[in-house]
């Protein structure tokens, strides 16, 4: 690795998160990893692994490219592909013995013919929509149909039926209990009809936090998973994620010197400027400029001037000593300072998911 611009990954942090989260649900109720989009930024076998050795008895992914990356890796745990059951990944899902969502008859069509062209049966979840208007059926009456047509076919596994909540990281929980009654009636009607698949699941890492009644028999726990819970909460949960730099230089600039592109910053008085190799073709976003932090030899210095494709600059004229070489903290902690994920998705205008997930492809992820 020659790139002093690196991402440090700590898998006992999501270890112990899994364990931590798997004993804050109800008695009896599974968790799933969710580890879609390379595991929250992560790493998906990396995550994955390290999820399992803390207790979770699935994994959820998006995309069956994403169950296929983890076969390869050699895991053999069951694989949930949580997007639409598509025409050209459903021979994938076959044949790699990967879980399916399902919300309409096209898809239990297009696996069951996957399933009998290899002489397998795909095992298949029936998606909900209960108020998030994505994926999912939405009309009881279909629902029941979708359930008999799976539950009815020697093709195709009926193992689980589920939802996803919209709403519940918000403080106002009515919409999440109207989607929880309403999860409820369409579950009782398929009960009725054609019985139920072993396994509901609704949680995501919000409900698995607040609702305990949304437990059922898995929770899909994602982003608490990385230690960036997306509601206040009692568990000990660790970040496992650190974004970490090297300064490139520090340079000595009179005052009213200009920073960067379009002069957005001019210095106020005589001031240490330190230069970063990381930029937003980094995933270090331009919306950053003039308004997130670092920490250098313990401290918090502010960037100033417009974050470049490939550098930045920060202000250390109140941390003492700085020298090219200094370690750079853009994420995660640094002695008795700490950045956030959530900290730092606010100076994006954006959600913690989203500043796991910036760290780009030409940052290396290495374990801490």
């Amino acid at each position: 690795m020659y790139r002093t611009n690196y991402v440090e990954i700590d898998e006992s942090a999501i270890t112990h998160n899994a364990q931590a989260l798997l004993q804050a649900l109800t008695p009896g109720a599974g968790l799933m990893a969710v580890v879609k989009a390379n595991g929250y930024g992560h790493g998906g076998p990396l995550a994955a692994r390290a999820a399992l050795r803390g207790g979770a008895c699935m994994l959820g992914v998006a995309t069956a490219e994403e169950g296929e990356a983890l076969r390869q890796a050699g895991i053999d745990a069951t694989v949930l592909v949580l997007g639409n059951a598509e025409p050209p990944s459903a021979e994938a899902v076959a044949r790699l013995g990967l879980a399916q969502t399902v919300c309409d008859q096209a898809g239990v069509a297009m696996l069951e013919q996957a399933a009998r062209a290899l002489g397998t049966q795909v095992s298949v979840h029936l998606k909900l929509d209960t108020g998030m208007a994505r994926l999912g059926v939405g009309d009881t009456v279909e629902a029941v149909s979708l359930a008999r047509a799976i539950a009815e076919s020697q093709w195709l596994g009926y193992d689980g039926v589920f939802t996803h909540f919209a709403c519940a990281d918000m403080p106002n929980d009515t919409y999440t209990r109207m989607q929880q009654q309403r999860f409820a009636h369409m579950l009782a009607a398929i009960k009725g009809a054609v019985g139920l698949p072993a396994l509901r699941h609704a949680a995501n890492s919000a409900a698995a936090l607040r609702f305990p009644q949304s437990h059922y028999e898995v929770a899909r726990v994602g982003v608490a998973l990385y230690g960036a819970p997306p509601v206040a909460n009692d568990v000990a949960l660790r970040p496992a994620m650190r974004w970490v730099t090297r300064a490139s230089m520090v340079k000595e600039l009179p005052r009213g010197a200009s920073v960067s592109y379009g002069a957005t910053f001019t210095t106020e008085r005589p001031t240490r400027l330190m230069v970063l190799p990381v930029g937003y073709a980094d995933g270090y976003r331009r919306a950053l400029s003039n308004r997130a932090q670092v920490l250098v030899r313990g401290r918090r210095a502010p960037i100033v001037g417009v974050v470049c494709m490939d550098m930045c600059m920060a202000d250390v004229t109140d941390v003492p000593g700085c020298v090219a070489g200094d370690e750079v903290v853009l994420l995660g902690a640094q002695g008795d300072e700490n950045i956030s994920a959530v900290e730092l998705a606010g100076w994006m205008d954006s959600i913690a998911y989203e500043a796991l997930l910036a760290p780009g492809a030409r940052v290396p992820r290495v374990r801490r």
